[in-house]
């Protein structure tokens, strides 16, 4: 018997050396074969000292190597030099020079994931998907993102030539939009638009997005919140703590909000809900479209998950990669694509997007004139010019707005889903 036992644990050593020698073989392996392309990278760098027609300083060399070889593992990572890094970090405050899009690169091509709400982008006409084939009549293939927003950024007032092909209507589009010093309002809007029914547009989640969103929500509350439509259509995302703090206001203390992938298992995480008084006894609808990216879909595919809330719109853009800014000694960076994200039941949402539990193109509604109106008329143009200086004396034009915002089909069928909500709860009471 104690043989067979001796015999065992012989096999048993005999195997885990045996794995052990293979695993230190496939390693030795791998950095001979690093340490043979460094010394390749190094003759390259010899050669072009000693042999190219122009002299070329070594930074600048190493500079181009590093951009080439980030830029060759996915869309979204980036060497940055010292001076891009410095524009991420102007960026990051939320105020700066340019047209105020959100791009990167899908397919190959350098896309437009959103326009930012009430920049020139977005009164210019830019929609989400676009993709930009040029800027300035220089074309963009093979053009990287750094080299994107240095061309489309610069000095206030400037014009900047893009050319778009908008796939949903199979044609190039020409756009010359005038640049503008670009102020990010990560929440755009709070108001109520029906009975007890609130609005809070989140335009983007930065610093103190889960802050404002906080005191927002309060101030709803006293003034007698019953439903709550959160609207991130075209909302890029942004700072994914800004984003999970921003799901823990509506999710049960303990719950996982959402989790990250690495390519070491020790480097997941989990993040859990730390909210100790979240609002759970309100209905919500989420509205996505096709420019809700990143951070708003870690918020809407949360809030679906738990059946916390109804996504509604179309599906959402589907940027569910996390990338790390890890500063370098030199004063530049990496921007770094390190893991990617997974709502709470564990859908992948990189490549995918969230699909909304009920799809609703976007629209207008459009209200039918009345039949005596005659704004052609003398009279009837003094009137408009009256009730002009009337809605600017008393604030009515809130009222206007509020109008505008009941042409939105999108919006409408969000406040019909609560309101239908109400009535099932107020039936089953």
């Amino acid at each position: 018997m104690r043989k067979k036992i001796f015999t065992g644990i012989i096999i048993i050593l005999a195997c885990f050396i045996a794995t052990s020698l293979a695993l230190s073989a496939m390693e030795k392996k791998k950095t001979d074969d690093l340490y043979k392309q460094v010394e390749l990278f190094s003759d390259c760098l010899a050669i072009i000292q000693s042999d190219y027609v122009s002299e070329v300083a070594p930074r600048d060399m190493i500079y181009g190597a590093l951009k080439g070889m980030i830029s060759s593992l996915d869309p979204h990572s980036q060497f940055m030099d010292p001076e891009t890094y410095q524009e991420l970090k102007v960026d990051t405050e939320g105020k700066f020079g340019g047209l105020g899009i959100e791009i990167t690169i899908k397919d190959g091509l350098l896309t437009v994931i959103t326009p930012i709400e009430d920049t020139p982008a977005w009164k210019a006409g830019l929609k989400p998907q676009d993709r930009i084939v040029k800027i300035n009549n220089e074309v963009t293939r093979d053009m990287t993102i750094t080299d994107a927003v240095k061309k489309l950024r610069g000095k206030p007032g400037e014009a900047v030539n893009i050319s778009v092909l908008r796939e949903s209507e199979k044609k190039i589009l020409d756009f010359k939009i005038v640049r503008d010093v670009i102020k990010i309002k990560d929440i755009k809007d709070v108001r109520f638009i029906d009975d007890g029914i609130a609005y809070v547009r989140l335009v983007e989640f930065r610093d103190n997005t889960s802050a404002d969103l906080g005191i927002a929500l309060e101030k709803l509350k006293k003034e007698g919140m019953n439903g709550l439509i959160l609207d991130v259509r075209n909302n890029p995302g942004g700072l994914l703590d800004a984003a999970v703090e921003s799901c823990e206001k509506f999710v049960e203390k303990g719950k996982i909000i959402l989790t990250t992938r690495s390519r070491l298992p020790s480097q997941n995480l989990e993040f859990i809900c730390r909210e100790k008084n979240p609002i759970l006894d309100i209905p919500i609808v989420v509205m996505i479209n096709e420019g809700s990216a990143s951070g708003s879909e870690i918020l809407a595919g949360c809030l679906q998950d738990y059946k916390r809330a109804i996504v509604l719109g179309v599906k959402s853009f589907g940027k569910g990669s996390v990338q790390t800014v890890i500063p370098l000694s030199d004063g530049s960076a990496l921007r770094l694509t390190t893991s990617k994200y997974f709502t709470p039941s564990g859908r992948e949402i990189h490549g995918k997007g969230v699909i909304p539990d009920i799809v609703v193109e976007e629209g207008k509604i459009e209200l039918a004139p009345k039949e005596d109106s005659q704004p052609d008329k003398p009279q009837a143009i003094f009137e408009e010019l009256e009730n002009r200086e009337k809605r600017a004396k008393d604030g009515s034009d809130k009222k206007d707005n509020l109008a505008k915002m009941k042409s939105d089909n999108q919006l409408m069928r969000a406040v019909d889903v609560l309101k239908a909500i109400k009535i099932y709860k107020g039936s089953k009471k």
